[in-house]
């Protein structure tokens, strides 16, 4: 059995840089960080008291953007909305505006073949932190009866079959960072095979709480750059201190070609290959291995050779260890290709974003489609004084400026604590 073609028609993000694809896009173009100081939470007591926010988002709003709802169908959602985690409003939204963009009708004829895959790194942690607290404080019979599935991983799946009658896979894979990716290799997969025509595939995270915010901080992950908000997250610059924490969504809206094809569909690109892999190596730190692993994975899928790609959209956290070692991984999968200036760049749009987590793979995957529709290589920001390690591999990491390139294909890299890795590769429509 062959496998069938996949291609991509909507995209739907929520971040730090834009709550629609053109204000993200131009914002990562030009390098306008989304990072600042922590405003969820009182982080005066913590070593990192920035990251990554979303801004200027109201969920039933943004949910209805662009329609002309009736005021009964906005007053349901909202009592709905109320009941959930932000998690679940960003994956939502996010959704709901790759579906729109799509055109796809969803109907008695095709719901059974539209499914979705969205998943999260943490999932509701503001939710089970305020009703642990509650509980403490009052007592089990003052706990939410919506506790549950106002904080669970597979809401933000579920409740997008809901609301637009989807009846196929549904499906919330979780892997750390590598989660959106994950999500959006499976849901590929699915429709190569035959058990679905189209999916709805990504992440969702809402991570600036005040346990996470801890925990990344005891575990010295983070920088600590408070001063200098917009210039703390610097991939490969060795100047980096750890990685920033951001909220968001990155959603795609995935058909099998002749499916959209005969619907008349705008297809923004073509989802060709996706790697796995584990590091089997360490919680927290990667091996490289790994890495390397999951693109030659992802190139084999795409039947591709490494001399076929112009640029990846990289990992690229801002940690000392791990922009090292997928620095090092990309140089030996690409060989001497990756020092081809012109032919080949890597960079990281975490220098403006900072790292959304299980989100991370879905925004990144759109920005690395939109480097094959606009022919613009988004700039890694921050990098002043390139890691002298990193800057032997003799790569072009696009530093602090744009660069137009004609491409036809992408990566996009995702790895995750416990040694999850997870590439994906699109080409240009």
């Amino acid at each position: 059995m062959s496998k069938r073609r996949v291609v991509v028609t909507g995209m739907g993000i929520i971040s730090p840089v834009g709550n629609d694809i053109a204000t993200a896009w131009q914002n990562i173009v030009e390098g306008r960080s989304g990072i600042g100081p922590v405003t969820s939470f009182d982080a005066s007591a913590y070593a990192t008291r920035i990251a990554g926010e979303v801004r200027d988002f109201d969920p039933v709003d943004a949910y209805f953007a662009g329609t002309d709802a009736p005021d009964d169908e906005r007053r349901a959602i909202a009592k709905d909305f109320k009941r959930m985690d932000p998690f679940i409003h960003y994956g939502i939204v996010a959704g709901t505006h790759a579906l729109r963009q799509s055109g796809l009708v969803v109907d008695e004829q095709n719901a059974a073949r539209i499914g979705i895959a969205a998943g999260a790194g943490i999932g509701g942690l503001h939710t089970i932190e305020t009703t642990a607290l509650e509980l403490a404080e009052r007592g089990p019979r003052k706990v939410s009866p919506f506790y549950v599935p106002s904080s669970i991983i597979n809401m933000v799946a579920g409740n997008l079959s809901i609301y637009h009658g989807i009846k196929g896979p549904n499906i919330a894979l979780v892997s750390a960072c590598t989660t959106a990716t994950h999500n959006i290799g499976m849901a590929m997969r699915l429709i190569q095979y035959g058990d679905a025509d189209a999916m709805l595939a990504g992440g969702s995270e809402f991570a600036t709480t005040p346990t996470a915010m801890a925990g990344f901080c005891s575990a010295k992950a983070m920088s600590t750059r408070n001063d200098d908000p917009t210039h703390a997250s610097r991939p490969w610059d060795v100047g980096r201190d750890g990685f920033l924490l951001s909220n968001g969504a990155g959603m795609l809206m995935l058909e099998e070609y002749e499916f959209a094809k005969a619907r008349g569909a705008n297809i923004l690109a073509e989802l060709t290959g996706f790697g796995m892999s584990g590091d089997a190596y360490h919680i927290t730190s990667p091996s490289g291995d790994g890495a390397e692993l999951a693109m030659r994975n992802a190139l084999h899928d795409a039947h591709l050779q490494p001399s076929d790609v112009q640029y990846v959209n990289a990992h690229g956290t801002s940690t000392p260890v791990g922009d090292l070692g997928e620095a090092k991984a990309i140089r030996s999968v690409f060989g001497e290709h990756a020092t081809q200036k012109g032919k080949f760049a890597v960079s990281s749009t975490k220098s403006v974003t900072g790292h959304l987590l299980g989100a991370a793979g879905g925004v990144e995957a759109i920005f690395s489609i939109m480097a094959l529709r606009e022919g613009v290589l988004p700039p890694t920001m921050n990098l002043v004084d390139v890691d002298p390690e990193v800057a032997a591999l003799g790569m072009d990491l696009v530093p602090n400026q744009a660069e137009k390139a004609c491409i036809d294909i992408a990566m996009s890299n995702s790895f995750g604590f416990g040694g999850t890795n997870g590439s994906l590769v699109f080409r240009r429509a």
